[in-house]
């Protein structure tokens, strides 16, 4: 298995210079934010050790989690019928498909144990991350960050939401790290206005930290049935619930 990165922010990188952005848009784009080494290692992560599950919305947006293990249980047409029966749903509610690792459950049970993702869940976590997290948004109560792997294949979709919680969601975040993607492969991040335009949108990237402030109608874009390369982002929340919660 691939040794664990030492993992570190770019040295380079000045908060105060995108807390202002973020205080007028609540929203802002940090580029280069791990030094190359370091997000070439997690970008190879994501894309060569991961035995990713298929997240599917079920009835009620909740997420059905099919593990390889389930989707052998269930067959290939009892899973095709789940897609089908989201990619319906979609047409006028909140459905979404895509392959995911839920990085926070997996440290917290054991998963993988002594897998490489884990030291990402873990910086995430760390005093560094959330001081930066902290200084750009101006949300000094963080207590944890959320993280979750995914990976987009073609006609994967998320459908337009706000990420409203309970109150514990203080801020919105994706970590970038496809290495390759081309404006007509869809994929994009989408901020909507209530009118249903297109506010603001960002094709996936490569070493390059979103942060935005919820509750923000927002989707992701079905990737193109002819896209090339994977969409990889670590996505999740800075949360001020209790550390040791889910």
């Amino acid at each position: 298995m691939t040794e664990a990165p030492v993992l570190r922010l770019n040295p380079a990188l000045d908060p105060a210079a995108f807390a202002q952005a973020y205080a007028r848009d609540g929203l802002v784009r940090i580029p280069d934010v791990f030094e190359p080494g370091v997000v070439d290692r997690l970008a190879g992560i994501l894309e060569q050790t991961i035995d990713w599950d298929v997240i599917c919305s079920n009835e009620t947006g909740g997420a059905e989690i099919l593990s390889r293990a389930r989707r052998a249980e269930l067959g290939p047409d009892a899973v095709a019928a789940r897609f089908h029966a989201a990619t319906l749903r979609a047409r006028s509610g909140f459905a979404y498909i895509y392959l995911g690792y839920p990085m926070i459950n997996a440290f917290v049970e054991g998963r993988d144990p002594g897998h490489p993702i884990h030291a990402l869940t873990a910086f995430l976590n760390s005093p560094e991350f959330i001081a930066l997290g902290a200084a750009v948004t101006g949300e000094t109560t963080i207590t944890k960050v959320d993280a979750q792997a995914t990976l987009y294949r073609p006609a994967d979709f998320l459908t337009l939401h706000d990420d409203t919680g309970v109150g514990e969601r203080l801020a919105a975040y994706t970590l970038g790290l496809t290495r390759q993607w081309r404006p007509d492969w869809g994929g994009q991040l989408l901020f909507h206005d209530d009118a249903g335009d297109v506010e603001r949108g960002f094709a996936p990237a490569f070493n390059v930290l979103t942060l935005f402030k919820v509750p923000r109608q927002h989707s992701v874009a079905p990737v193109a049935p002819y896209a090339g390369a994977p969409r990889l982002t670590v996505t999740g929340w800075l949360r001020n619930d209790p550390p040791n919660g889910r």
